[in-house]
């Protein structure tokens, strides 16, 4: 069992890699969980290959002149321009990226100013962009700075990009997917699992893991009545009904994998 510490944006799979977790502990194959509402208890994903999208995050600062809020025209408004950089990064994945690819790019927050009256001298937008592929990453990546220097320059302000790669795209081997399939049809039967689950544009950092060691990482149904809202919402809620089914996942797994061979 491998515990590991911050998962979500800090990439800890990533320092135990870095931190020779392998080295020390050498492994033949791995297998994660994550539990998914909206699929019914009892029930299984797992899909072969490309399953999480890559992550990163983001910064953008704008700067521009401070002002009284009632007298704009002596200022450079930061936050008009924020505004309209925020609108102009949805032209990245409609008008950049090959429509056959997939790629989110979110701007999940805009901060700017203190006072009711005062046209701020900075505004910050941050947000997420995810893909599956470095790539189309990478391709994200410029545009973003190109749209907000753009943008920011039209009004008169200025913009600096931070845009920090994260998380590789999650890719379960071939191999592992089939065993981790075929181990979940013996706890719930065939039709309760399903092996072409569509993509999952959420990242995973451990993608960092399975880029060391082949495995597999399996969903697990959190339920599809109440509580069944997407994590990362304050209505979620885990359903502890799903413990015996990853519980016996796990053993199952490992009595399979060290099952004496004759």
């Amino acid at each position: 069992m491998i515990f590991q510490p911050a998962e979500e944006g800090i990439g800890g799979a990533k320092a135990m890699v870095e931190g020779g977790l392998f080295r020390d502990f050498p492994c033949e194959s791995l297998f994660g969980m994550h539990n998914r509402p909206g699929m019914a208890l009892g029930r299984f994903a797992v899909r072969s290959g490309p399953m999480m999208a890559g992550g990163a995050f983001f910064d953008i600062e704008v700067a521009g002149r401070g002002a009284h809020g009632a007298r704009p025209e002596s200022g450079i408004d930061p936050v008009l321009a924020a505004a309209h950089i925020a609108t102009a990064l949805q032209s990245i994945v409609s008008r950049n990226v090959r429509p056959v690819e997939t790629a989110v790019v979110s701007v999940t927050q805009i901060h700017g100013g203190d006072a009711y009256n005062v046209i701020p001298q900075n505004a910050r937008l941050s947000g997420t962009v995810r893909a599956f592929s470095t790539e189309v990453m990478e391709l994200i990546g410029r545009n973003l700075a190109r749209i907000a220097q753009g943008v920011a320059a039209g009004f008169g302000a200025s913009a600096k990009t931070d845009f920090r790669p994260i998380f590789p795209p999650l890719v379960n081997d071939v191999r592992e997917a089939e065993f981790a399939a075929g181990v979940c049809v013996e706890l719930v039967g065939a039709d309760k699992v399903r092996r072409d689950p569509p993509l999952i544009m959420a990242s995973e950092d451990f993608s960092y893991m399975l880029a060391e060691v082949p495995g597999c990482y399996v969903n697990i149904g959190n339920g599809d009545g109440e509580g069944a809202c997407e994590v990362h919402n304050p209505g979620y809620d885990f359903n502890d009904a799903a413990l015996p089914y990853g519980a016996a996942f796990f053993a199952r797994v490992v009595e399979t994998k060290l099952k004496p061979q004759n």
